[in-house]
């Protein structure tokens, strides 16, 4: 066997660094950490990027060649930020690092040896509209039969492909647990699964996922390979291991080796990402995995005032499944708790919102320093209504603004055409929703509504699907298209008025467009929500024109695909974002909205009735609190008008329940007109 023999440096740090004058005392452990390995929980705001960027610089600093260091991050931009920092602190050209995402070190390593794995040089790496194009030529070959039963686009199939990877597991299994509603069609979705797979080796391109799996694969199935970057990569440095799925973790692992040196970076009280296959249990049992590992704590926070911290240690607590630590601040105290606020409804949620930030920006707070946070997007609807009425410019890092999501397009279309016979715009957008129907034969079909009979004024009383039921379509869209007629027909009374807006949306959304959204959107779950709560908002109308007036008068452009960053361009502006979204970032001032059982943690979690699930919405509600540098307010309706069951009495988030009094000051809201 051969014998391990360690080259020690005599030199002293070349960069000059006084560690331990620039570091506190946890930091300072966690930098100087002899080899082997090594679990740092780094609490939220205690500096876990300036510890990782300093252990970098230790170990150059101690003689290990950059070459030999691998520091994987999530993003790119942290990859680039750590790896600026550490060029601003030693002297070494970060190009030598093997720093970057998990993905971007696997292209390296496939670029390197593409012929192992059956690929040639030059390989394409398809990105997600490739992926869509090169599903899509796949599905045409596959000849399946999609008149009996919806088929998942190639979106839906794509997201289902990535979990069964990213968490090693069965793809059955996945249809089975997130997608029970296409078992029928399960046969055929393998099948395309399989083929897709064969023709990405023919046309010699990955997607994203193969940049991770193919990596693995590569150091499992090439024992030489594996050896040769375990003795490449001496120290590796994995940031935000919370977040690591099992396939990231087979990676590090593969990599790492028995006796190689790893530090894991993260903060299990962070961990809400389960939903796209993170694994909490990387973390929890990282010392068991590896009994040999020390753990290193960082529990000084910069960011908060006392106040807050106190609240974010006493939310976390209740967790059995946690890593045990107690977050104090550097900072003093201002001598003001975070609000606990109770409001009558949500339009009463969406003033005092309002009216604070135009007090807070009285009082010197720029719109900026301020966010609203919430568990689920449409939970911001009023929000985003009560801002605008206001004058107060947002920005929103939580997906589109509310009106101007595909899904709530395509439901208005409904409605419009069904209140206006000749909206041609909305004609259109609703047919292209047919499947087998394009733009060329949405023309046609509506050249031929333009002229018969049910498109003229004296026809409205008359049944849609009568009308409809005399024109051609496509074979494959035929019953797709009589199915329209009738839900269009559920939109209007026997007298041939419009029903009530609620009413409408009711009858769209399980007349056809349920289905619509469950073979077209990977997040099927949300967009439901999403309509939920615009039928809850419908029900304050009785009149479809002026609720369709005032959709339109807050919708835009429908830009699906546009990134969030570009759905405003005020220079200053309150941020309104989920919690999911807000993870990494800082204000101010926090308003978290909708803190009532069933919004906050989410209604699907409780139903489910899974331990595991509940404690993840804990976290959540964790990463939510500790995002307030200054002042938190928490907020909750008393009633939530539901579209189906009418006024419904809310109760406080059990988050807020478990909370002692003391750390919180109740606000009395009262209305004055």
């Amino acid at each position: 066997m051969a014998r391990d023999y360690t080259l020690h440096s005599t030199k002293g740090p070349a960069s000059g660094i006084n560690y331990k004058a620039e570091l506190n005392a946890s930091q300072y452990e966690a930098v100087s950490a002899p080899p082997g390995h090594a679990l740092v929980i780094a609490g939220a705001g205690s500096g876990k990027t300036r510890t990782l960027t300093y252990r970098v610089a230790y170990l150059l600093d101690n003689g290990i060649p950059p070459e030999n260091i691998l520091l994987l991050t999530f993003t790119n931009k942290a990859a680039r930020e750590m790896l600026d920092r550490v060029s601003a602190l030693v002297q070494v050209d970060t190009r030598r690092l093997w720093g970057g995402t998990f993905h971007s070190v696997g292209n390296r390593l496939l670029r390197r040896h593409p012929e192992r794995l059956g690929y040639r040089p030059g390989f394409s790496i398809m990105d997600r509209e490739d992926q869509k194009d090169l599903l899509d030529s796949v599905l045409g070959g596959a000849a399946i039969d999609k008149g009996s039963y919806r088929f998942p686009k190639s979106e839906v199939l794509a997201e289902m492909f990535s979990l069964a990877e990213n968490i090693c597991c069965d793809l059955q299994e996945i249809i089975d647990t997130r997608y029970p509603y296409f078992d029928l069609v399960s046969e055929p979705i393998h099948r395309v699964h399989q083929l897709y797979r064969e023709k990405k080796l023919e046309t010699n391109t990955m997607d994203f996922d193969d940049l991770l799996t193919l990596s693995v694969r590569l150091l499992q199935e090439n024992e030489d390979l594996l050896q040769t970057y375990q003795r490449m990569f001496q120290f590796v440095l994995v940031d935000e291991f919370q977040d690591t799925n099992r396939l990231q973790c087979d990676f590090v692992d593969l990599l790492v080796g028995e006796g190689g040196n790893l530090m894991v970076v993260g903060d299990d009280a962070q961990s809400i990402y389960s939903w796209r296959g993170a694994d909490v249990g990387n973390i929890l049992n990282f010392a068991e995995h590896h009994p040999t590992a020390k753990t290193y704590k960082i529990e000084t926070n910069y960011r908060s005032v006392p106040e807050i911290l106190s609240l974010a240690n006493a939310a976390i607590e209740a967790n059995t499944a946690q890593i045990r630590k107690s977050l104090h601040a550097s900072r003093p105290g201002k001598g003001t708790l975070p609000a606990l606020v109770q409001v009558d409804n949500p339009g009463a949620q969406a003033a005092f919102v309002a009216q604070r930030i135009l007090e807070l920006q009285d009082e010197g707070v720029d719109f900026n320093e301020m966010a609203v946070i919430y568990r689920a997007h449409f939970h911001s609807l009023e929000i985003q209504l009560e801002l605008t009425q206001r004058g107060i410019p947002f920005q929103i890092t939580s997906g589109l603004r509310f009106f101007e999501q595909a899904h709530v397009k395509d439901v208005a279309a409904f409605m419009k055409f069904a209140v206006n016979r000749k909206d041609e715009v909305s004609f259109m957008r609703l047919v292209r929703l047919i499947p087998g129907v394009g733009s060329a034969s949405a023309a046609k079909l509506w050249s031929d509504w333009s002229q018969c009979e049910g498109s003229n004024e004296g026809a409205m009383t008359g049944r849609f699907s009568a009308y409809m039921k005399e024109m051609k379509v496509p074979k494959k869209a035929q019953s797709t298209w009589d199915q329209f007629g009738y839900t269009l027909d559920e939109l209007i009374d026997p007298q041939g008025l419009p029903v009530a807006p609620a009413g409408m949306i009711h009858s769209i959304v399980e007349g056809v467009y349920a289905d619509y959204m469950k073979a077209k959107f990977k997040n099927y779950e949300q967009r439901a929500q999403d309509l939920e709560q615009l039928s809850s908002f419908g029900s304050r109308y009785t009149d479809p024109i002026e609720f369709l007036s005032q959709l339109s008068l807050l919708s835009g452009v429908d830009t699906d695909n546009a990134p969030a960053a570009e759905a405003t361009q005020d220079r200053e502006a309150v941020t309104l974002t989920t919690a999911h979204q807000a993870k990494g970032l800082e204000w101010q001032v926090v308003f978290a909205i909708w803190l009532a059982d069933g919004m906050f943690p989410n209604r699907r979690v409780l139903d489910e009735g899974s331990a595991e699930g509940v404690e993840e919405e804990r976290r959540l509600f964790y990463v939510t609190v500790t995002r307030a540098k200054d002042e938190l307010y928490m907020i909750y309706p008393l009633i939530y008008h539901a579209a189906r069951d009418g006024n419904v009495l809310q109760v406080p988030s059990r988050f807020i329940a478990d909370l002692p009094a003391g750390l919180m000051e109740p606000w009395n809201v009262r209305s004055v007109f």
